[in-house]
């Protein structure tokens, strides 16, 4: 989805009111709304921000330290607490910079730069998120509604032949067994459609949700094209992230492996005396790391065990979205089998009988029910392979949104 398609999305909200009852909402418009709309995509957006102002300041040397210092100052005798009395009292003033090696702060600069990509990557896992569960949504709402139209034929045809039956009982040429018959179904159909409407509520209540409104009418979702395993394995948000936690760990280790050599601290004085010459003075404060192998060592071990962790978890993610895929595709390999030999073997038969029983009907050789029956059964095959295609659909919606997008890799 370009990022065009994202921008003109801000129109499109602006005008939804007017266009949800004006046109019917398609799954494009319905996730470049929720992409927009999302609060977990802006929660990580100022994450994001977080971690670029705290980059910024990665590299950078610590402030430096002012010394304002009275020395051998009396505080006994005739010249307590005279500063001016005796000549070995000195006002000393002084500042001091802890020095950061170059490769120091590359090393810190690098660490704080790789936040800011696992947070980048975290906002993409997010957006991904959105755009898959506002279609898996979309699609129940959208096959609810299909279904919803075969149940309320269904209740137009059932009301049709009860009124039929009615005419044909006071006529003398049907039997009240006949009107009973249909009136029983005509109230299995009604309820039908009751229950379809109460799945077509639920699941456009879960959409707006996402979209923010309540879509009066959904457009038909076009087929999307299944990725292949090695796109899907390297953008699939487990992948992804633990990705990024493995260049995290090993930025935090060459971080840890340069706090083996000590920063040095520079420091320039300058002291006043009574009666004699000021002085100046010149220093630098060396840390002597004399247990490296208890201190500077461990916390580098420290590190190399987690970058050990991370590589555990990036492989362990590696095979459970490999694993996840192949059975989204086996899954998407079976039920389209399973719609093409349905749809050939079930909803075409179970149309040609409702064809013979309306023909026979309409000779007088086929009774009302019959054709009822017949119709109800068409209406049924018809309804589950809705169902079917709805998995499809799914699936496929699975295998295409699941991973982050394209430009999340680059």
């Amino acid at each position: 989805m370009s990022k065009a398609f994202l921008r003109a999305a801000v129109l499109v909200v602006a005008l939804l009111p007017s266009f949800a009852t004006a046109a019917p909402l398609s799954l494009d418009i319905a996730i470049a709304i929720a992409l927009r709309r999302s609060e977990t995509a802006r929660s990580g957006r100022a994450t994001v921000s977080s971690a670029e102002e705290m980059s910024r300041s990665a590299a950078q040397f610590s402030d430096p330290t002012l010394r304002v210092a009275l020395e051998d100052l009396p505080v006994t005798g005739a010249d307590r607490f005279r500063t001016a009395r005796d000549s070995m009292t000195t006002k000393r003033i002084g500042l001091s910079q802890e020095w950061l090696s170059s490769d120091k702060r590359a090393a810190r600069q690098a660490a704080a730069d790789a936040t800011v990509n696992r947070e980048t990557v975290m906002v993409q896992v997010a957006l991904a998120d959105t755009r898959l569960q506002t279609t898996l949504v979309y699609l129940d709402a959208y096959y609810a509604g299909e279904a919803l139209k075969l149940t309320t034929l269904m209740e137009h045809h059932a009301h049709e032949e009860l009124e039929a039956s009615r005419a044909r009982l006071a006529s003398a040429t049907g039997s009240s067994q006949e009107v009973l018959a249909l009136t029983g179904a005509k109230a299995i159909a009604e309820d039908d459609s009751a229950e379809v409407r109460q799945q077509q509520s639920a699941a456009n209540v879960a959409l707006e949700r996402w979209v923010g409104v309540h879509p009066d009418e959904l457009a038909a979702v076009d087929p999307v094209g299944v990725p292949p395993e090695a796109s899907y394995v390297a953008r699939h948000p487990t992948v992804m992230t633990f990705l990024q936690d493995t260049e995290v760990a090993q930025r935090a280790v060459k971080v840890a492996s340069t706090n083996r050599n000590p920063n040095w601290t520079y420091e320039v004085g300058y002291a006043q005396r009574t009666g004699f010459s000021d002085l100046f003075t010149v220093g630098v404060s060396i840390p002597l790391p004399v247990a490296r192998g208890q201190r500077q060592d461990r916390e580098t071990a420290s590190k190399l065990a987690l970058v050990e962790k991370a590589d555990a978890d990036l492989a362990e993610a590696v095979r459970a979205a490999t694993a996840e895929y192949r059975s989204l595709v086996s899954n998407d390999e079976r039920l389209r089998d399973r719609i093409e030999r349905y749809r050939s073997g079930v909803v075409t038969v179970a149309s040609q009988r409702t064809a013979a029983a309306t023909a026979g009907y309409r000779s007088n050789q086929t009774s009302l029910t019959t054709l009822f029956e017949a119709r109800h059964a068409e209406v049924e095959v018809r309804r589950k392979l809705l169902l079917l295609e709805r998995d499809l659909a799914k699936t496929e919606a699975e295998l295409a949104y699941r991973p982050l997008f394209e430009e999340a890799t680059r």
